[in-house]
């Protein structure tokens, strides 16, 4: 099947109907079009910063496919392939990302401006082999719709690309593709970009109070004492947020920035410092990660990652005192351990015990971080006395 990328661009045919109209040369803006329930295999990836309108986008095909339901059933041999009817639609959404939910009824498909009821065609799943009994179960419908998608396993974007190809099903992702660092947000997602067929790529206003760019990039930043305090680079890549502020030091917040306005800092103290540190721990040379650790809890200005960024944005030719607010957010060294271990894999399980012992780490955000990441540990026995 050979494979095309479609963006919405201006659209000859409504142009030349509304200079028929009499409509003078202009210039001429594709439309939201109804969702297309008749062409087979498509794997569609809707893209865009949060509040892009990403879960919006598929609220409308939720309610296209009410509408085409009320259709004739003649319809039925155009949107049907072995079975499998496109006009019916079923919702998947991540077990992970369900806790941000709890005000929906249980079959909600929330966004921003509302919510819309899927009834029975609706799941909680955790990993694409739930995704694989789902549909053998509910063989009947042709049109999946996958909410963010790159929280899931790799093997799900070869799952779908099977399911698709064997069975005519079309899926769509609204799913973040670039995550808070403005990288590509992990393998997943890369697997999900050389999956599809089509993309529908959304923007935002940047969220910037000084501001009316379009914005491509989710920005994370937490609330303390009415102060906003971008994300660290290193903070951990998974940490389930909703869309409600929260002045909360440990949940963050999520908006979308344009470029200039999307502050990330720490990503030069991450790879000129932190990283090597951990390289150096995992050469058995623990005392220099593990002294560095200690200052970031005790003695903060005396720190690498202080003194870096001081000299960065307080100092430089650009300064972005904003940015030195990202020190004010607690859990810095569990954060930093979190990254070298369950992103980097530089250090060991052992070791990352052994640094929260010596350092009196918190075992709860620990654990938790980790296991939304993917990387569950242990930490009973510290609690016990390691």
């Amino acid at each position: 099947m050979e494979r095309q990328i479609t963006i919405p661009a201006g659209d000859s045919e409504n142009a030349s109907f509304l200079k028929s109209l009499g409509f003078p040369q202009l210039k001429v803006h594709k439309a939201l079009s109804h969702f297309d329930f008749i062409h087979p295999s498509r794997r569609i990836l809707v893209i865009g910063p949060m509040g892009s309108g990403k879960t919006e986008y598929s609220a409308r095909i939720l309610r296209d496919s009410r509408a085409a339901l009320n259709k004739s059933g003649e319809l039925a041999r155009q949107t049907t392939t072995q079975g499998a009817d496109r006009r019916y639609v079923f919702f998947v959404r991540s077990s992970l990302d369900q806790k941000r939910f709890t005000g929906y009824p249980p079959d909600a498909l929330a966004y921003r401006g509302g919510y819309e009821r899927c009834g029975e065609f609706f799941a909680c799943i955790k990993d694409s082999f739930e995704l694989e009994e789902v549909a053998d179960r509910y063989r009947q419908v042709g049109t999946w719709i996958i909410d963010e998608a790159s929280f899931f396993d790799e093997r799900l974007a070869y799952v779908i690309r099977n399911l698709s190809e064997k069975r005519g099903l079309n899926f769509i992702f609204p799913t973040l593709i670039l995550n808070f660092r403005k990288e590509i947000f992990n393998p997943t997602a890369q697997f999900l970009l050389e999956a599809s067929t089509d993309v529908f790529p959304l923007t935002a206003y940047c969220e910037h109070s000084d501001c009316l760019l379009d914005s491509y990039y989710t920005f994370r930043y937490y609330m303390i004492d009415g102060l906003e305090c971008p994300a660290l680079y290193f903070d951990p890549l998974i940490i389930i947020g909703g869309d409600k502020i929260k002045d909360d030091a440990l949940s963050p917040n999520y908006c979308t920035r344009c470029d200039a306005h999307h502050y990330l800092p720490g990503k030069e103290y991450t790879f000129l410092i932190l990283k090597p540190l951990g390289e150096r721990a995992s050469q058995g040379d623990r005392a220099p990660l593990r002294d560095e650790l200690h200052a970031i809890i005790h003695d903060l200005e005396n720190s690498r990652l202080f003194k870096l960024l001081k000299e960065r944005y307080l100092e430089g030719d650009v300064r972005l005192p904003a940015c030195m607010n990202s020190l004010k957010v607690p859990r810095i060294a569990e954060k930093a351990l979190i990254y070298l271990f369950a992103e980097q894999n530089l250090i060991t399980e052992d070791q990352l015990k052994l640094y929260a012992q010596e350092l009196e780490l918190d075992l709860v955000y620990l654990s938790q971080t980790l296991t939304d990441n993917r990387r569950p540990v242990d930490f009973a026995q510290l609690e016990l006395g390691f």
